[in-house]
């Protein structure tokens, strides 16, 4: 059974950092893409980074230059180094094993919160 499970949210001052983990357990995801979404209050969940499986790295425009998506294949883990933390990038922080053809649908965790805050 696939799982994914995130953590390292919490409450931080605007302008600091947090780095969120996702251990996936019950698959390699050395070959899949990896993303990160958020979902804040009312809102819909909205991408934030990808990594493809070779290390191809992608952002949503709020969060460039100041998040940073890495993978460690070996570990089954993906990270979200996120700095200069505004109070706008509250929310609820997924991670996900994107679309492929091999396992025909996404998997998604259930999701850590940050919130930013003075």
């Amino acid at each position: 059974q696939v799982q994914l499970v995130e953590s390292g949210g919490g409450l931080v001052q605007p302008g600091g950092s947090l780095r969120l983990s996702c251990a996936v357990s019950g698959i390699m995801i050395s070959g899949y893409d990896m993303g990160w979404y958020r979902q804040a209050p009312g809102n819909q969940r909205v991408f934030v980074a990808t990594i493809t499986s070779g290390g191809r790295t992608n952002y949503a425009e709020s969060v460039k230059g100041r998040f940073t998506i890495s993978r460690d294949n070996a570990e089954k883990t993906v990270y979200l180094q996120m700095n200069g933390l505004k109070p706008e990038d509250t929310a609820v922080y997924y991670c996900k094993i994107e679309f492929s053809m091999v396992l025909r649908r996404p998997y998604w965790g259930q999701g850590t919160q940050v919130t930013v805050s003075s």
